[in-house]
């Protein structure tokens, strides 16, 4: 992790990615596979929203997903086993990147689809709370 200072126009990018693939992720007429990935991009920007506003980065090396996502008990005080739901979804996006097609259900895309909805709601309120100045 690297310290490094933000700006209004990043935080704004950065919710621009997560309201995509929000919209991504509830398009029915892609696999189940690509909606799981775009649902966990969700959780991946909102993550990095929450550690860019506190003025770190983690540069792009292996590791780098699972520490983003480790990172919002620091930040954001998010639960350790909401950060363990998000890491088992992060493996099996690894695992239909790279290994098998097909195995993503819906329940599971619905499941991170709240999930990531309600991180998102919850980093808004947070850098609202704490990081008003990065708010356009």
């Amino acid at each position: 992790m690297k310290k490094e200072p933000t700006s209004a126009k990043e935080i704004a990018d950065l919710f621009g990615l997560v309201e995509r693939n929000l919209n991504d992720a509830a398009v029915d007429i892609i696999s189940c596979d690509a909606r799981l990935q775009f649902a966990l991009n969700v959780v991946l920007s909102c993550a990095t929203i929450a550690l860019r506003a506190s003025g770190y980065r983690i540069p792009a090396t292996e590791g780098h997903h699972e520490k983003t996502i480790n990172s919002l008990k620091y930040t954001i005080g998010c639960d350790s086993t909401l950060i363990v739901k998000f890491n088992s979804f992060r493996k099996k996006r690894i695992n239909i990147t790279y290994d098998s097609a097909g195995s993503t259900s819906q329940s599971e895309v619905d499941d991170l689809l709240e999930l990531g909805g309600d991180l998102y709601d919850q980093v808004k309120r947070w850098l609202k709370e704490y990081h008003a100045e990065l708010l356009k």
